[in-house]
């Protein structure tokens, strides 16, 4: 089955790739933003303590390291607003890392578009990044997602706060791999890759993706109806089949008596809770002996489906009168 569908994916022509956008300007070890920037200047609520003046008119005191140190310490804590302890425990390069380079970290964040809050949300998931090259690391990626992918400028940051993970991603050992495999898979056009679905591409094709079309495709769907599934649903590519798959497809079939039929149309089944939705609503579905399809089950909200649950016992009523 992994044959055929490397096959049946492999009659697609590959996408010619997009030359990269120009990238922002490196000027020593900070970067100039981007043209078409939009930056938000970060406001401090109180000032950072002034250093004692006579440790600092002393260059050759065996204190400048110490302070140099704690201003590095104050500059994660306070503008950064993060935990000192544990980003020095999981990134030990910080500790003879100059404070110019973290900034530099900083900068090249900002300078495509994303806020001091993101920047520290994104440290604070990945603090090797505070000590990271950001021409080597970081860059290749910012030109990825505006070349390649087509992310427009604007779109970015919401790209990267949806999947900070994109950032300590190899463009050319899982990003590109990823993009040119769901584009074969149809994710062009209407359904081309945004910065809703950018979280895609941090996942591996052999590991991720073919398992989970073969597994949709056990169910007996066919190719075809697998791709049109997986381009209504991007999602179906990211759940656990153990997690996700399985358990409701066992509802589905045991519990709710219903046809699989029922995913092809409604692929979004797998995205809501099973506990805590489809669980209750099809108990409240039977206690009332009515049936709806998945779709307006699921799609609406409690208070939506409580009151279309007391449409139908009333149409039910007036039927039996």
């Amino acid at each position: 089955m992994l044959l055929r569908l490397r096959l049946s994916l492999s009659q697609h022509p590959p996408v010619p790739p997009i030359p990269d956008p120009s990238p922002p300007i490196l000027i020593g070890h900070r970067f100039s933003p981007h043209p078409s920037a939009n930056l938000v200047l970060r406001t401090i609520s109180s000032p950072l303590p002034p250093l004692p003046p006579t440790l600092l008119d002393s260059p050759g005191s065996s204190s400048d390291a110490g302070l140099r140190f704690r201003e590095k310490l104050l500059f994660i804590e306070h503008d950064l607003g993060l935990d000192s302890s544990r980003v020095l425990y999981l990134n030990p390069s910080l500790r003879s890392a100059p404070l110019s380079a973290i900034r530099s970290a900083v900068d090249a964040l900002l300078s495509f578009g994303l806020l001091y809050a993101d920047a520290s949300r994104v440290f604070a998931m990945y603090p090797s990044l505070l000590t990271c090259e950001p021409s080597a690391d970081l860059i290749p990626v910012f030109r990825f997602l505006l070349g390649p992918v087509e992310i427009p400028f604007p779109d970015i940051r919401k790209a990267v706060a949806r999947c900070p993970r994109l950032l300590v991603s190899s463009v050319p050992d899982r990003l590109l791999p990823a993009l040119n495999f769901l584009r074969r898979l149809g994710f062009v056009g209407r359904h081309r890759i945004t910065c809703r679905t950018t979280v895609l591409l941090v996942s591996s094709v052999e590991d991720t993706f073919i398992p989970k079309l073969e597994y949709l495709r056990g169910l007996g769907f066919s190719h075809r109806e697998t791709r049109s599934m997986v381009l209504r649903s991007p999602g179906l590519l990211t759940f656990s089949i153990e997690n996700n798959f399985e358990p409701k497809v066992e509802f589905l079939r045991h519990e709710m008596g219903r046809d699989l039929s029922e995913l092809r149309d409604f692929p979004q089944y797998f995205s809501f809770n099973l506990e805590r939705k489809i669980k209750p609503r099809h108990r409240l579905l039977t206690e009332r002996r009515v049936w709806m399809p998945l779709s307006k089950m699921l799609k609406v909200s409690d208070g939506d489906f409580l009151a279309r649950l007391l449409d139908m016992r009333l149409s039910s009523v007036d039927d039996k009168l």
